[in-house]
This record gives structure tokens, sequence and C-alpha cells, in this order.
């Protein structure tokens, strides 16, 4: 849902501006107020096992404005970039993002998660993913845990916020619209991801909540953009539309020089975001490569002023926004995702399925009792990828894996009275 700016103000607004309270009076949380930051370094939030086998203790710093007496403050948990692979607590983007929000009077952690993976491919990709969540997770559920107990860092738990910078940002996406375990089939098996702790995963605070309030994708993408649904909580995009790296769309991603799989940009999850009803904040670096901020002033000013707007407004706070929107509202063909409700069984209440051999060398029948007939297949790769669609009149359907290659495909089915299914496929 856009947000629209209304930039001029009547004489009677301006008066009933100044006589309302919002969080934001005398500057707080729009404009720099405190001149130093306290830094507490390397606090453990947790600790889990490595990609390989190894255990790492998980710590993150804590940046809050020196001389602060708010005792109820939003916090912005921050996520490094690195590809999944490298990165740091300590990279140059996200402590100038926690320095210059702290100044604000925000308190900021940037946190270490574990990276790494091997062989680079797309399953070790989606394991680091969910490996960078679960950490995500147990720093949140750190600071519900801290309010509720010792309340040293005097955290307003109503306003907890995630963000990050390329894999901070997938990691921030994930955490946030990654909420069903279904979700994950067409990329890993259950089993797979029951093995790494499931959704919210076991590295330290459990019981407490992993609840934010909204989201700050710095150059970010999803898995599927079909993972936010209506009623999430909303999202600050900013992406540069020459990223070669994560897309600004729907493309490859890439570690380390290697394409590894098709991911939704910030350019698809916005329009997602408009079609269903959640609050998107959509900023496009033009021209702009992957992670422009870093490093440049200019693009840091402008990346650090148009979250401002993002998180002020979500406080309350009646300001006027420095940083509109500069992405006109736009159509993308969204491709069909998985969804969870096809049902991957036999148990259909109007047909049944049989698809035969599965896996295959060659060639698998799909059968259809009952005398159903079907009406149209679509065959999906695990990347989201529409790979064949056949529109037919019958009962039987024979594929060929020389229509569609080797690997593991989801068949969507559409019966003629409209039933669908789906079946998981593998031609060897």
């Amino acid at each position: 849902m856009k947000k629209i700016y209304l930039i001029g103000l009547s004489l009677i607004g301006f008066q009933l501006a100044a006589d309302a309270q919002t969080p934001c009076d005398a500057g707080r949380y729009s404009t720099e107020i405190f001149t130093a930051v306290n830094v507490t370094s390397a606090v453990n939030y947790g600790q889990n096992t490595t990609f390989s086998g190894a255990n790492q203790n998980l710590v993150m710093d804590i940046y809050q404005p020196t001389g602060d007496t708010e005792t109820a403050r939003p916090l912005i948990i921050w996520v490094h970039g690195g590809s999944f692979i490298g990165g740091s607590k300590s990279d140059a983007d996200v402590v100038a993002l926690s320095q210059q929000f702290a100044k604000r009077g925000f308190v900021c952690a940037s946190i270490e998660y574990r990276v790494g993976m091997w062989p680079i491919d797309s399953v070790n990709a989606i394991k680091a993913v969910i490996r960078a969540v679960h950490d995500s997770k147990a720093a949140t559920r750190f600071f519900y845990k801290d309010r509720a107990t010792a309340n040293a860092y005097k955290i307003d738990t109503a306003n907890i916020f995630i963000g990050g910078s390329s894999a901070g940002a997938v990691t921030s996406l994930h955490h946030a619209y990654f909420d069903q375990e279904c979700e994950i089939e067409p990329f890993i098996s259950l089993s797979t991801l029951a093995s790494l702790g499931g959704i919210d995963g076991n590295s330290g605070n459990a019981g407490y909540s992993t609840e934010v309030h909204g989201v700050i994708n710095l150059c970010g993408a999803m898995a599927s953009y079909a993972f936010m649904e209506p009623g999430d909580v909303p999202i600050c995009s900013m992406h540069g539309n020459e990223d070669g790296t994560v897309p600004y769309n729907r493309g490859q991603a890439s570690v380390s020089g290697f394409s590894i799989m098709y991911l939704d940009g910030s350019r698809v999850i916005d329009e997602q975001a408009n079609v269903i009803g959640v609050q998107s904040n959509f900023y496009t670096y033009t021209n702009g490569g992957h992670v422009p901020y870093y490093g440049n002033t200019a693009y840091m000013d402008t990346t650090v002023a148009f979250i401002s707007d993002f998180l002020v407004d979500l406080l309350g706070c009646s300001i006027t926004p420095t940083m509109p929107e500069n992405t006109p509202l736009q159509t993308v063909n969204l491709y069909t995702p998985f969804i969870c409700g096809l049902g991957i069984n036999d148990n259909q209440a109007e047909w049944n399925v049989n698809i035969y051999p599965n896996p295959s060398e060659n060639q698998m029948t799909l059968s259809f009792k009952n005398g159903a007939l079907i009406e149209n297949v679509e065959v999906i790769d695990l990347a989201g990828r529409s790979v064949k669609t056949v529109e037919l009149t019958s009962n039987q359907f024979t594929l060929s894996k020389s229509d569609i290659g080797t690997g593991t495909f989801i068949v969507k089915i559409t019966s003629q009275t409209g039933v669908v299914t789906s079946r998981r496929v593998v031609f060897q």
C-alpha cells in the first residue's frame, strides 16, 4: 500500500501539528539529537552449529545514544551482508547505519550470524539463509527477554525493526515473511528444514517472541514474493535498478560469481505489497548497482533519510518526509509461485491422481481417476519458473524428460471443474 505524502501544510494543519504530541517532539528519531554513541561490543545472544559442524558463539554490538534517559526506545536489529559466506557486524555500512540511527534516539544492534556454505549451490544457499534467520530470531528474542527481566537496554518491544544490507536484507525479509513450513518445500524438504531447527531455530533465548514490526530491505530479495501475505508488517525497500548481484526485479542471485538461484527482488516485493495491501515504501537508486551506499557518503545520506521517514511514520510522528518515494507505480508480471494449500497428496475429495513411475528416467504418466478430466498441467521448477504448460481435455497425460529436463519439479494440475492439486516429480 503506497504512502501518500502531503508536502504542503495549511495554517490550521500546522497549528494542529504543533499542538499534538508525538514521539518525534524536539526532533527525536527524525534528526540526530545526540552527539555521541555508546557501543557495547560482543554481547553474547546465543550459540549454534555452523555449516561445518563447529559450535559458534553468537555476538552483537549494541549502540545506544549517550546520555539518553528514555525508558522505552525503538530498536533496529541490523544484519550485515557478505553473500552468506563472509561479512561482519563491523562492516562499514551497518556501523554507519547503527551510529546514525543511535544518534537519532534508536537503540541499534549489529549482529554476527553464522555464515558459510560448501559447495556453493542453491540448496546450501537456502540452508545458509535459514541459519541466518535462526540467528536473527535469537537476537530478537534476546531483547524481548531483556525487557521482561533485567531491562538493561530499555527497549520498547512494540517497536522492534529488523533490517539489513544485501544478504542481511535477505535474512531480514525471510525473518519477517517466511512463516509457514510448507513454503520451503519447492526449495528443500521439510525434513531438511526440521534438521536445521524448523522456522524459528534453536540459537538461543527460547520461549520469547521473534516478532518484528517493520522491515528495512536494502538491496535484498526473497525466495518467493508470495511469502508476503495480507496483514504482514510494513516494509521499506531501497535497491539499485542495475544491481548485478541481487536482482532488482526477478532474476538470478550470485555468490562469488556463481549464479545460484532465482529470487524475487525489491521491485517484485513492492508490487506484491501493493497488490495485497501491505505498506511498502520503495526507493530506487537510479542506475545504481549493488549496495551503492557502501563507502559513499551521498548515497548513505539518502539511505538514512528514506529509512528515517519510514520509521518515524511507523512511530506515529507527524513529520513531513524528507525523501519521498522516487519509483513510479508500475505493474510487474508476477509468476505463479508454489503456494501452501495445494496439497501434495493423493486424497482429493473429487478426484485422485496417480503419477508413475516417479522418479523416472524417461517418461511418466499422470492418470486421473473417477472420470475427472484435466484442463491444465503446469510444470514449475524449484526456482519458481514455469517450464511447461499444457491445455487438454483428457484423464491421462504423458510427461517426458525431454520436455523439461533432469531434476525435481512441481506439477500443478487443474481439473475442468476447478479442483487444483500438485505433485512433486523427479526425472533422473
